[in-house]
């Protein structure tokens, strides 16, 4: 009799290449407990590693992890803390070196200089660094010093979570001219950058760092401010930077998210000093490009023929992102123009259009047919019709769709328009303003001329469909809005939902108190598969401790906000505590810390923010809790560490207690 066979007799190589396939940890986890032999190919074949735990407790550090190529540091804790200092930093160091020979790709939150000088000896083929910092630059550095462009050979550094100044980085690229030549990735889109990089500082980065590929940097394009990005500048980062694959341009108010009121949506104040012969010159001297983004936040005016020259000069144009661009596509009957004419692109951001109109984005519909991926956000003058009718053509790609600030477009509009795909996206976001008025969907009726044909689309309001591909779902909250009609717009039915995304922004001090007892989470259980959420109350503003008489302070507001999230069976929770920025501080409050407490399936919770000893210890009651984090992740983060909500020593027996329990699996 032939003995059955099983996947452990399939030939090493094969068998390495599965599980090398596999990218969820936990899996990946789960796999190598099966053998010894699962053991040893999970351990030979992971490249990826992010360390957590304290980096006091160097006899935890795996060395069983020979092949690690990427290394993640930057969530040791007490997180925040400089890595380490004084005469053990060469031994912690070469511990690292031999836990992981290999490390090509680093990243390491930097508070100061000693850590990274200390590791970057260790490992000659590094390739790649990151450094994060929301902490400000020690007092004694000189500017420049604490970004260390290190003796290796780098191609890739990110500093995009690195507090510092504009004019740190100039310097610290001249002085390490020959390592500066050979970077082919510099990612500078910093949102601590209050107004971005000057003309003149742009001109040098790109000067020293010829053979860049990939290039991300904030920009000054108001005109009102000497030294601004302009003409000349664009045209220096073509000539300066030939090989550019990725080029991102955007204003540090596009990174923000910064929203104006829907009312009031029209073109900027001022014009950029950037001409349609210019932007037609820098794109023809990047003939490479597949991703460009030029994200302003002033005027820059029929730029139709610019884009159009993005087909022929730009062939290889997947991915665009353009914010107060107007005159994107302008078409006139049937003839397409502008961005209607790159047939290539697979993902489409537009941004404060103020011109862009129904007839305009069903034009770029029809000439952009492969698009996977659409974000608009404040458009005034789109409305459902014309959302509707662009989804229509695109329904055989579009799968990642993002409204978000259009005075035409609410909750309800939005997933009305949305029907002839909600069975086949997987990502979305939009705003949750309340459209009460249904009247504009009865009876409505879209002609499309495309290919001379007429198409009537008919609204069925009472028809339910589900949203059986939606995993990802991202919601935007005014202060003061609840939750609870989301159901009744239209998304009660999302079976293979996993993750949502809430972010809620506005002045708390504006309201006395929420017209209701909760924000609505409980309601959220009816998606059965929801696992991982973030809650996002960062942007919202009110009285930590002085609330004047009839006003709520900040820990009632988190109790409406988190009341209820403990009936959801969440695996995974980001959040983010409203803030006091008088005192520029987040700090979880005592509602908050008990109801966080309810949820009993928490394995991850990460608190965007700081937190009492005693409050930390009330989440010890969570019986799966794995990992628990707390980032001061906000510009600047509190330099003040002898807070008792700051202390080292307060995470570290919280650390001590969590590790101490039995936990079954």
């Amino acid at each position: 009799m032939a003995q059955p066979s099983s996947i452990n007799d399939l030939p090493d190589v094969i068998l390495f290449s599965i599980i090398a396939a596999i990218s969820d940890v936990r899996t990946r986890n789960s796999a190598s407990l099966v053998s010894k032999k699962w053991l040893y190919v999970d351990r030979s074949t992971r490249t990826h590693l992010t360390l957590r735990g304290n980096a006091r407790d160097l006899f935890m550090l795996p060395s069983c992890f020979r092949s690690i190529t990427h290394l993640d540091l930057s969530f040791l804790s007490p997180w925040g803390h400089p890595l380490f200092s004084g005469s053990d930093s060469t031994l912690f160091a070469q511990l690292l070196k031999q836990s992981f020979p290999n490390v090509q790709s680093l990243v390491i939150y930097s508070r100061n200089p000693t850590a990274v000088h200390a590791l970057a000896p260790q490992w000659p083929a590094l390739r790649q660094v990151k450094l994060v910092r929301w902490h400000q630059r020690p007092p004694q550095l000189p500017p420049g010093s604490d970004i260390p462009i290190f003796e290796n050979f780098l191609d890739v550094l990110d500093l995009s979570r690195f507090y510092c100044w504009t004019d740190d980085i100039p310097p610290a690229l001249k002085s390490n001219a020959k390592i500066a030549t050979r970077l082919t990735a510099l990612n500078l889109l910093n949102p601590a950058f209050p107004e971005g990089f000057r003309g003149q500082e742009v001109e040098e980065i790109t000067s020293s760092c010829p053979n860049l590929k990939k290039l991300l940097m904030t920009c000054m394009f108001d005109p009102r401010y000497i030294g601004s990005v302009g003409d000349g500048t664009l045209i220096s980062v073509a000539v300066n930077c030939p090989k550019l694959v990725l080029l991102h341009l955007a204003d540090p108010l596009a990174l923000v998210n910064a929203r104006a009121d829907p009312d009031t949506q029209d073109f900027a104040q001022d014009d950029a000093g950037i001409t349609v012969a210019t932007l037609i010159e820098m794109l023809s001297g990047l003939p490479l490009l597949e991703e460009l983004t030029l994200d302003v936040c002033n005027n820059i005016r029929n730029t139709g023929p610019a884009l159009e020259t993005l087909t022929t000069k730009c062939p290889n144009l997947k991915c665009l992102k353009l914010g107060n661009l107007h005159g994107i596509s302008m078409p006139v009957g049937s003839k397409l123009d502008g961005l209607a004419l790159c047939h290539r692109l697979e993902s489409l951001s537009i941004r404060n259009v103020a011109d862009l109109t129904d007839m305009g984005l069903i034009a770029i519909a029809r000439g952009c047919s492969n698009l996977s991926k659409f974000e608009v956000q404040g458009c005034k003058n789109i409305t459902v019709r014309g959302l509707r009718t662009f989804v229509c053509l695109l329904s055989r790609t579009l799968i990642h769709v993002k409204i978000s600030c259009c005075k035409n477009l609410g909750a309800r509009s939005s997933l009305k328009a949305l029907e002839p795909i909600q069975n086949q996206i997987q990502k979305l976001h939009i705003d949750c303003i309340w459209d009460d008025n249904l009247d504009q969907f009865d009876d409505l009726e879209i002609e499309i001329d495309h290919k001379r044909k007429k198409q009537k689309l008919d609204f069925d309001l009472n028809e339910a469909r589900s949203w059986e591909k939606l995993k990802h779902l991202s919601l935007w909250f005014t202060v003061g809005e609840l939750l609870t009609p989301l159901l009744s717009s239209g998304l009660e039915d999302c079976p293979n939902l996993e993750e949502i995304n809430i972010k809620v922004e506005g002045d708390c001090r504006h309201f006395s108190k929420p017209a209701e007892r909760e924000f609505g989470l409980r309601c959220l259980g009816l998606y059965p598969k929801l696992s991982k959420m973030k809650v996002d109350c960062g942007d919202t503003i009110g009285y930590a401790h002085t609330a004047p008489s009839g006003q709520m302070d900040l820990s009632l507001w988190e109790r409406f906000y988190l009341f209820g999230i403990g009936d959801l069976g969440l695996v995974e929770l980001d959040y983010w505590p409203p803030q006091d920025r008088d005192v520029n501080q987040r700090s979880l409050s005592l509602p908050a810390a008990g109801l966080l407490q309810e949820c009993l399936m928490l394995r991850k919770l990460f608190i965007h923010g700081t937190a009492h000893e005693h409050f930390l210890m009330f989440l010890l009651r969570i019986p799966n809790l794995r990992d628990v984090q707390l980032r001061e992740d906000y510009y600047p983060a509190p330099e003040n560490d002898m807070c008792t909500e700051m202390r080292a020593d307060s995470c570290s027996r919280f650390e001590d207690a969590l590790n101490r329990r039995r936990i079954l699996d």
